[in-house]
């Protein structure tokens, strides 16, 4: 709780991000499938799009998290984002994606986890994760550049999936 209050903080005031240790936590219960949940998310640019499906399966070992997000908003057009990395931000390869080709992830705290997307070093959406204590809910909020060069603050919900 300290580290967070420590990071909120910082973030509040423009000051530099403390330097957190890095720790090993027991991530085996943030594990699962979580679905977009479309009324507690938004877009800053208003162009949320209706009946947005987001749907991210995730597995966490000890620093490591093997991650898959389907878009099936249009079923004809999905987009997968999908990768293997570790969680003390250094950068892990992502195939298969125009966008960005790799993921920096750095474990903050026990639920909560700064997300790099980068392409070629440079980063293309920068987010914050954050779990609720008992993983039924993870919220993400960032940065993002979109294809056609414009950027987009974000800020989306997604609820646990039993499965």
């Amino acid at each position: 709780m300290k580290d967070q209050t420590m990071l909120i903080e910082a973030l509040a005031t423009g000051r530099s991000l403390p330097a957190i240790e890095p720790q090993s936590w027991d991530n085996t219960s943030l594990s699962g499938v979580y679905r977009s949940l479309h009324p507690q998310s938004y877009w800053s640019n208003g162009m949320f799009p209706a009946g947005f499906r987001l749907t991210l399966t995730m597995r966490f070992e000890e620093n490591f998290l093997a991650y898959e997000g389907l878009n099936d908003t249009n079923p004809e057009k999905l987009y997968v984002n999908k990768f293997d990395a570790t969680l003390d931000d250094k950068p892990a390869p992502i195939a298969g994606n125009a966008r960005y080709n790799e993921v920096r992830i750095r474990q903050l705290s026990a639920r909560e986890f700064q997300v790099l997307e980068q392409l070629d070093g440079d980063v293309i959406i920068g987010q914050y994760w954050c779990f609720s204590e008992d993983a039924s809910t993870l919220m993400r909020w960032g940065v993002g550049k979109a294809p056609d060069g414009t950027s987009k603050a974000f800020f989306e919900t997604f609820g646990r999936v039993e499965e």
